[in-house]
């Protein structure tokens, strides 16, 4: 074994600081500045949507309950309306501006302190993920016990609300946070960000075992969440336009800071070819152009692609077309990140891999479903508006082979046209040895 020399001691010395920076302070730093981003996302698009005029001081509760869903949290809606009456109501939607802004000022907090590593021990990584984690689960607690609220729902002045005041039935509904799954799904979403912060993040050190995953997993991973981005960029864009040109600029506003990802990342799947199933019934609505409402909004449930949207505006084929450059350029971006000595067919499988888990993971967490309803004695929404359903949910299948087909292809291509592209740290090997 050879001794070490001065410049491997300042090496280790360095290391040794850094390692000690990623302590508990710095723990609460990341998560604190994670939740705080998270809470005032939350709150502001709730405010453009109106609910500060919820009643009995809901609003901060509302907003605690906002966040608990962004990180895989449930709550719970439950009604009491008395022995002659029943209520029931559930919500399943995840609002994913709040929980990608969350994810990002995670990530970053938890990349930080691991910076100019190139390597760092299992023990290390799982220490400092650790320490975020606590704190992380205490402030899950806290936000599942404030966010839980009741309502008192008022009947109006028809049938059911005259049988109200008859019998002096006054129904509440109201939400809870339902604890274990939350804290359970909650801890799986950070896990998640962990994993993705280090395959993303080019600068993150891997323990040893895994470094020779990094060359075929990280491109591949870098393009997917870039690809997500400048989708959501794209869809922020359109949207400050619309917002300036044809009004509801709050209505604008209570969508990007709540729903925009929703709404660009199931775009984008629908140009790809996927088939969405879903129906809109009641007062509810959806965070979408009112295209996408009138084709759900039917007695039966609808179909939702490329198909019967186009009957009703026939640039929906333009989705196609920037899908494709989206996807090419993803497919370059991953290419050109990746070494040289790595052929076509082999880009063409990554990216299809990559880009199927990606669309997977649009499918299961762009499902949308809400229903209310209200009955007394067995009468329900005699005129009172108190019924509504609402879901969203995709043809998985289908969505995942039109993945790996785009994969493929776009892979393939992608890996043709990055031949000539100067990898970081290649050698010229082609150039004349000067002396």
């Amino acid at each position: 074994m050879s001794p070490q020399t001065p410049s491997d001691q300042a090496v280790a010395r360095s290391g040794e600081r850094t390692a000690a920076r990623h302590g508990w302070v710095q723990a609460l730093v990341a998560v604190l500045a994670g939740l705080i981003v998270m809470v005032v996302v939350a709150a502001l698009g709730l405010w453009a949507s109106g609910a500060m005029d919820l009643p009995d001081n809901a609003f901060p509760r509302v907003v605690a309950a906002t966040v608990v869903t962004a990180v895989g949290g449930t709550i719970e809606f439950a009604g009491d309306a008395g022995v002659i009456a029943d209520t029931q109501a559930g919500l399943t939607v995840t609002p994913l501006s709040v929980t990608l802004a969350g994810a990002l000022v995670i990530a970053a907090g938890f990349l930080r302190p691991l910076r100019h590593r190139a390597v760092a021990g299992a023990p290390e990584l799982a220490g400092w993920a650790a320490r975020i984690a606590v704190l992380w689960v205490l402030a899950l607690v806290g936000l599942g016990l404030f966010a839980r609220q009741n309502f008192t729902v008022s009947l109006g002045n028809g049938t059911i609300g005259d049988i109200g005041d008859l019998f002096g039935v006054t129904p509440k509904v109201g939400f809870k946070t339902d604890m274990t799954p939350t804290l359970v799904f909650g801890v799986l979403w950070l896990a998640g960000v962990f994993v993705l912060a280090l395959l993303v993040s080019r600068g993150a050190p891997l323990p040893a075992r895994l470094l020779r995953f990094q060359e075929s997993v990280r491109p591949a991973a870098y393009a997917m969440v870039a690809l997500l981005l400048v989708c959501v960029a794209l869809g922020l864009v359109i949207a400050l336009v619309v917002a300036a040109t044809r009004g509801h600029v709050p209505e604008t506003f209570a969508v990007i800071l709540l729903g925009l990802p929703n709404l660009v990342w199931l775009t984008f799947t629908i140009g790809l070819g996927a088939t969405w199933n879903g129906r809109v019934d009641g007062p509810f609505g959806l965070p979408m152009p009112h295209l996408l409402d009138e084709v759900l909004r039917t007695p039966d449930v609808s179909t939702l692609n490329l198909h019967t949207l186009a009957e009703h505006d026939g640039r929906v084929w333009w989705l196609v077309a920037i899908d494709a450059v989206l996807v090419l350029a993803a497919a370059f971006l991953m290419a050109a990140r990746s070494p040289a000595r790595m052929r076509a067919w082999q880009h063409a499988v990554h990216m299809a891999v990559a880009l199927a888990l990606t669309v997977l993971m649009i499918c299961l967490i762009g499902r949308i479903s809400a229903h209310y309803g209200l009955s007394i004695l067995g009468i329900g929404d005699v005129g009172g508006g108190l019924k509504g359903e609402l879901f969203l949910k995709p043809e998985l299948w289908t969505a995942l082979g039109f993945a790996v087909l785009w994969g493929l292809v776009t892979g393939f291509l992608g890996g043709l046209l990055a031949k000539g592209v100067h990898r970081k740290g290649e050698v010229d090997t082609a150039a004349p040895d000067r002396r």
